[in-house]
């Protein structure tokens, strides 16, 4: 049986922001920092954290960060026990 193609996470032009980014890390002359101010890019996660922070200010298809993800997830879960403590209590009534 042919495998389903899976769904892209990152779009292509996300990926291209990142390769980009990678480059001014690699040349030297990236920047952190609002506008730049800072300082150099020092590690290879921070260019490719800078790469994707600029794809999501463009709208571009990337992933949530890890900390919003987390936070939605336990809104979640709050949501699901408080709808079963209410339904408890319609019970007993």
């Amino acid at each position: 049986m042919a495998r389903k193609a899976k769904k892209r996470r990152y779009s292509r032009s996300a990926g291209s922001d990142v390769e980009s980014e990678m480059r001014r890390y690699k040349k030297g002359t990236a920047k952190s920092g609002p506008g730049g101010r800072g300082g150099r890019v020092k590690s290879r996660k921070q260019a490719i954290a800078i790469g994707l922070s600029k794809a999501r200010k463009e709208g571009k298809k990337v992933p949530k960060k890890a900390s919003k993800r987390k936070a939605s997830k336990k809104k979640a879960s709050k949501k699901k026990t408080s709808k079963k403590t209410s339904k408890r209590k319609s019970a007993k009534r």
